[in-house]
């Protein structure tokens, strides 16, 4: 029987190419895109899965609130993981890890900037089973002095050699080798190169006490998996933890934490399963930058399934359209014997076939196109992770079931007809069930590839908006230097050389830079004396920066001064924002002051600047403040250079930026960024998801047109007569091509207008996501109409034009 449905079905494609030729090509595009989304999803879906005890493994998530302001952090202070462990019998051990900024290594004379180091627990490789190369994992980072790398990195140092026991100089002190690991896999939310002890960290060491330097990572293991419940009632006992172990370490501020609790302040732990670290913590303020979105997933898997849908649905317009073609074919075999079951087996048959024809070539396609797919997503994807059980079962189990999908309708329809009607000539399949059908399936179609359309053109302009939108600063022509901290004491002389430049506008030196950090502390207002107003906790992020900041980056004072160095007297002095004044309730803002309750320093108000956007567009603008880099008032190691430079200018000033920068900090490597690129650089997923959109709505409008040209086609053989006729009595061209286009043009308005409010919910909830977001305008649904009704049009016109041009005398010369 197999074989007899076999020869059937490659009989009719041999006779019949052209729509065999479309079956095929519709099924390989779908299954070629859902075999890569596929790939994608199971590695976003299997982040930190690879884990011994991953199911035990939780990251400490602190939600919090002061003076009014809500945040949650996977920042942690220092001791929290030892003494929830001390506190609490279900959870076994912890370990934590310090991200420290770019740092400049040493071996021999080669000097290298590490942006991925990382201090941490000595059992830190014991409770993470990353794979060693070399060394103990248990042993590796007792030592004081100790350094384990990645493969990559010791290659880079060391070249062929083994690194175990060689020597690095980190921080101008050496460090021994003592455990190189395997390249980190891509699907671990914890991504680093080089791991040091705490100890190489001096804050770490310095802050242990305290409950509020929040500079930490903590992970938990618990002693068994826990479900949500057993979770919650553990996160229940978490308050008391803290008023008994956080009230000498507040007291220490001078802030007594009962009557902190009291005035609306809030301070909860709670446990994070790691595999919620990726996809689930979009709301987490997080410095792991490997942080994604269930929403993508959700998404890129919705795409990938309508993509594959739209080609199946080809495969159901064209067989029933054809189905006049095959009625005799039924007609005929059921007046032989043959049962309505036997036919519904050849047509599925005949459907499955196709589809894993068509799969068997999407492999291959797969294999061709996964760079270009991992360049627009930004992944590093391989072919043979295909080879695994699961996605196995997808290769073999996805054209099996868009084979019984493609051909479940078609098998029903074409094996429901009856041998008298089929053989006395009285079928149509221009009318009746299988027109309305037909004709929803086309609605259908185009209201995905409408919808698709619209939402690729939403988040575009999404990305345009955010790249040019008004940030509140200048952020072009600004040159971006890092590891400032090595010139030491010449920092000064090194800003003074760049200025002698011609092509050098401007120069500040601050602590951080928008898109890079911040530091953010709680802060006090100071009321007047004799004034009825209460202090106020604001939680302030800040900069520390010198007199140039606010020029060279374009930033408008509103109120009161700059600083002025002259003047000698603004190590007391700071700078806030719009965001800060309306937060307080200031009226008169300059002159008044804020207090730090770590060391009760006080500091006067002397400007107040226009709001600017020191994080990217999801994020509302915050109380923030610019301190004078001689008020001291933190030391986060991390120092930056920004030099406005002329347009046009750039290589000319990076030479000569470069050879200064040798002559002054040889043994720091030179590196350099734009700050303009800097801050896009924060919109990576929305970038990957309007490049998938973008691929893939080109993909589902192929696909559509490709099955509007197939019905087409065959509807123009169908009225070839017809055509004649019309011709003979005078029709035109362009008459004969506006009637067979304007039922399919039809077709395509009504799914613009079923489209149209799907895909405008759909964006108004992902726009949700910015604090700053466009409004979706009207024209994007016109503009994506006109664009799917234009392309339909011409698929639809190219073959009515010729078959409108066909000579009526060889399209009658039978009757």
């Amino acid at each position: 029987m197999l074989k007899n449905n076999i020869k059937i079905t490659l009989r009719n494609f041999w006779k019949y190419k052209f729509y065999g030729s479309i079956n095929i090509i519709g099924l390989t595009i779908g299954l070629t895109a859902s075999f890569l989304i596929i790939l994608y999803l199971q590695n976003e879906l299997s982040f930190d899965q690879f884990f011994e005890d991953s199911d035990r493994i939780h990251q400490v998530i602190l939600s919090s609130s002061y003076g009014g302001e809500e945040f949650t952090t996977s920042n942690t202070p220092p001791p929290v993981g030892e003494t929830m462990q001390a506190e609490f019998p279900e959870i076994e051990s912890f370990t934590r890890h310090h991200i420290l900024n770019d740092m400049v290594m040493r071996h021999e004379d080669n000097f290298f900037t590490e942006s991925n180091v990382w201090v941490v627990d000595s059992n830190f490789l014991e409770f993470f089973s990353f794979p060693l190369i070399e060394g103990d994992r248990k042993t590796c980072l007792e030592g004081t002095t100790s350094v384990v790398l990645t493969e990559s990195i010791a290659k880079k140092y060391f070249g062929p050699e083994s690194a175990l026991g060689k020597t690095v100089e980190l921080k101008n002190s050496p460090f021994t080798v003592t455990a190189v690991l395997k390249d980190l896999p891509q699907n671990s939310s914890l991504q680093f190169d080089i791991l040091a002890p705490i100890a190489a960290s001096g804050s770490v060491d310095r802050f242990s006490w305290s409950w509020v330097w929040l500079q930490m990572d903590t992970y938990v293991k618990t002693k068994e998996v826990m479900t949500e419940e057993q979770r919650a009632n553990l996160e229940a006992k978490f308050p008391a933890m803290v008023r008994q172990h956080a009230a000498s370490a507040y007291a220490r501020l001078g802030i007594d934490l009962e009557e902190y609790f009291a005035q609306g302040n809030r301070r909860e732990f709670f446990l994070n399963p790691i595999a919620d670290v990726h996809l689930r913590s979009a709301t987490v303020n997080s410095r792991l930058g490997t942080t994604g979105n269930i929403q993508d997933v959700y998404i890129f898997g919705t795409i990938g399934f309508f993509i594959l849908l739209l080609a199946c649905i080809n495969f159901m317009n064209l067989a029933t359209a054809r189905s006049l073609g095959r009625a005799k074919e039924v007609g005929v075999r059921k007046m032989l014997g043959s049962k309505r079951s036997t036919l519904i087996q050849q047509f599925l048959s005949e459907a499955i076939l196709y589809s894993l024809l068509a799969g068997i070539v999407a492999v291959g396609l797969v294999y061709l196109f996964l760079p270009f797919f991992n360049q627009i997503m930004h992944q590093s994807l391989h072919f043979s992770d295909l080879w695994n059980t699961w996605s196995m079962i997808a290769l073999v189990g996805l054209p099996m079931v868009a084979g019984l999908l493609a051909g479940s309708y078609p098998s029903f329809y074409l094996s429901n007809f009856k041998p008298i009607s089929v053989l006395k000539s009285r079928m149509s399949t221009s009318k009746g069930e299988s027109a309305w059908v037909r004709n929803g399936l086309v609605v259908f179609q185009f209201a995905i590839s409408v919808a698709l359309v619209i939402c690729t053109l939403v988040v575009l302009q999404q990305i345009n908006f955010t790249k040019n939108g008004d940030l509140g600063m200048d952020k072009e022509q600004l040159l971006v230097l890092p590891n400032v901290n090595f010139l030491g004491e010449q920092q000064q002389a090194f800003k003074q050389e760049l200025l002698k430049l011609p092509a050098v506008q401007n120069v500040t030196i601050s602590s951080d830079l928008p898109s890079k950090n911040a530091f953010g502390d709680s802060y006090a207002t100071k009321p007047e004396e004799g004034s009825s107003q209460a202090a106020q906790d604001v939680n302030i992020y800040s900069y520390q920066a010198d007199d140039d900041f606010l020029p060279t980056m374009g930033i408008e004072l509103v109120a009161g001064r700059n600083f002025d160095e002259a003047r000698g007297m603004d190590a007391d002095a700071v700078i806030v924002n719009e965001a800060t004044v309306n937060f307080v309730g200031w009226e008169n803002p300059v002159g008044k002051r804020l207090s730090y309750p770590g060391d009760n320093r006080e500091y006067i108000v002397v400007g107040v600047m226009k709001n600017f956007h020191p994080q990217s567009l999801r994020h509302s603008i915050e109380p923030f403040a610019i301190f004078h880099e001689s008020s001291n008032s933190y030391d986060n190691g991390r120092s930056y250079i920004a030099a406005k430079i002329q347009a046009g200018e750039e290589r000319i000033v990076l030479d000569e930026v470069k050879q200064m920068w040798s002559n002054f900090a040889p043994q720091a490597p030179f590196s350099f960024s734009f700050l303009d690129e800097d801050i896009n650089a924060q919109y990576q997923s929305e970038e990957r998801l309007a490049s998938m959109l973008s691929t893939f709505t080109f993909l589902s409008i192929f696909i559509a047109c490709l099955g509007l040209l197939g019905l087409i086609t065959y509807i123009t053989q169908q009225r070839t007569k017809e055509i004649g006729i019309r011709k003979v009595l005078g029709a035109s061209v362009s008459s004969i091509v506006g009637l067979l286009s304007k039922d399919f043009l039809k077709l395509l308005v009504i799914a613009l207008i079923i489209a149209s409010p799907i895909a405008y919910y759909f964006m108004n909830n992902w726009l949700q996501n910015f604090a700053y977001s466009i409004d979706i305008q009207w024209w994007i649904f016109a503009l994506a109409g006109f664009a799917a009704i234009v392309i339909a049009f011409l698929t639809v016109s190219f073959q009515s034009v010729r078959a409108a041009l066909v000579n009526p005398v060889k399209s009658l010369r039978n009757e």
